[in-house]
């Protein structure tokens, strides 16, 4: 019989899910149940609990992930499990509860929820970095820039626990030297295999799965230089065979559409109330003063799949022909006085949250172009219609980044797609939150290219 090496670390995921059933269940004495109905809502949420963390993937913490993971994964489940505590008290209506209380409930259950978890997190990284423990055996396979890389990687970086023990190259003898990785791996009791694609053929790459699965060894690979490897692909299978897709989107998830629909509704209206109710009178009366036009300023843009749509903005321009033709640039004399400091604070692009609630726009997502510059872009700039698989947004994380306004060069819009797909394929509400908050700090702030 063969057994795992270093494997103690599996106790963590049921531990860590113990640690939060019981903080769930001992907030919830505060609802002060008879022991009978305690009991219901313990069997309940248990239940609930593990069902719903299986389908959020919030045990999927690994030694590499990263903190902003763990806080995105519980910021979704706080949501999720609200939704199921809710319920709880909709089918026992008798045992409701004021909302304000139950909301109190789950605020303190995911605030200690995590606190326990970032806590168990960095403890388990400091334990690896000062006392060596909780850590992996590695071999790589195959000698060349990445697995270099790698290996440096593994040496520089001891709190995620890995100790790579040997490289070995197949550069000659190649049938040999893989059986002579074999009897390393087995006789240093070694945890996991790196290897790389690039360095072994497909009988080779046959081998070695065939070994790790019957030696109960982790076997993973790097990507050779084909640059579809290195892109976020989707694994799927009709019947039983296995589909790549060339890029997975979060967003095209039913349950994250829904939470990114209402964040962006709750915002959206959460600003037109409050914000534009009074602002537009007042901005109005500054912009009819000041030049003869429209207060608003509406353009085709393109949207989710190419589709067209009216944007509004407040009009910073004196009216004129080359509006939907050329960018605004800088000591554009088209811009009025007031336009200039609407431009400046990033005010003008306000209505757009009327866009964000008819659901042409949402808050966060890549910046939509003219019409007449969507088409040019499209035909010059590689991978500039990525963008529209998803909605475009009133910011983005491009422009947080640096590249918003005036597309100067080649470079600035070719960078722009690059965040612009980032965000595609790495969406999370926190990520979104993040670019919010960058959005206001950098209109507050002031930028150069805010003109």
């Amino acid at each position: 019989m063969i057994h795992k090496q270093g494997r103690y670390s599996s106790y963590l995921r049921p531990m860590a899910y113990l640690i939060d059933l019981a903080i769930i269940l001992l907030f919830a004495l505060q609802f002060q149940f008879q022991l009978v109905d305690y009991f219901n809502y313990v069997i309940y949420i248990s239940i609930g609990w593990l069902l719903l963390s299986i389908k959020s993937n919030f045990y999927e913490i690994y030694r590499f992930t990263k903190a902003i993971r763990i806080v995105s994964l519980t910021l979704l489940q706080a949501l999720l499990f609200g939704l199921i505590v809710f319920a709880f008290f909709g089918i026992f209506s008798e045992l409701s509860r004021p909302y304000t209380r139950i909301l109190l409930y789950i605020t303190k259950v995911f605030s200690f929820i995590l606190i326990a978890k970032l806590s168990i997190f960095y403890l388990l990284k400091k334990y690896r970095t000062a006392l060596g423990g909780n850590y992996r055996t590695t071999v790589i396979i195959g000698k060349n820039s990445k697995t270099r890389i790698l290996k440096e990687f593994f040496t520089k970086n001891h709190e995620y626990g890995y100790q790579c023990k040997k490289i070995f190259s197949l550069s000659t003898s190649n049938e040999v030297q893989l059986e002579d990785c074999f009897e390393y791996i087995l006789q240093n009791n070694i945890d996991e295999i790196y290897c790389s694609v690039a360095e072994l053929d497909n009988e080779q790459v046959n081998q070695l799965i065939d070994f790790a699965d019957n030696n109960l060894k982790v076997l993973k690979f790097l990507p050779d230089n084909k640059d579809i490897y290195t892109k976020q692909l989707k694994l799927e299978y009709y019947g039983y065979l296995p589909i790549l897709s060339l890029r997975n989107i979060p967003i095209e998830d039913p349950l994250n559409q829904f939470i990114k629909r209402a964040f962006d509704i709750l915002l959206s209206l959460f600003v037109i109330v409050f914000l534009l109710s009074w602002l537009t009178p007042i901005l109005a009366i500054f912009i009819k003063l000041e030049s003869k036009g429209p207060v608003f300023f509406r353009q085709k843009r393109n949207g989710l799949d190419y589709k067209e749509f009216y944007c509004y903005k407040y009009r910073s321009m004196r009216v004129n022909k080359k509006a939907d033709l050329e960018q605004a640039t800088k000591n554009d004399k088209r811009i009025t006085k007031v336009g200039k400091f609407i431009r400046k604070t990033s005010m003008d692009e306000l209505p757009q949250f009327i866009n964000v609630l008819l659901g042409d726009m949402s808050v966060v997502g890549p910046r939509p172009h003219m019409v007449s510059h969507t088409h040019m872009y499209a035909e010059r700039i590689d991978k500039f219609m990525v963008r529209h698989f998803i909605k475009p947004g009133i910011t983005g994380l491009a422009q947080t980044s640096g590249f918003r306004g005036e597309v100067e060069t080649d470079f600035d819009i070719i960078s722009r797609v690059k965040y612009d797909i980032f965000y595609l394929e790495n969406w999370s509400l926190l990520l979104d939150v993040k670019i919010i908050f960058q959005t206001v700090y950098n209109a507050l702030k002031g930028e150069d290219k805010a003109y």
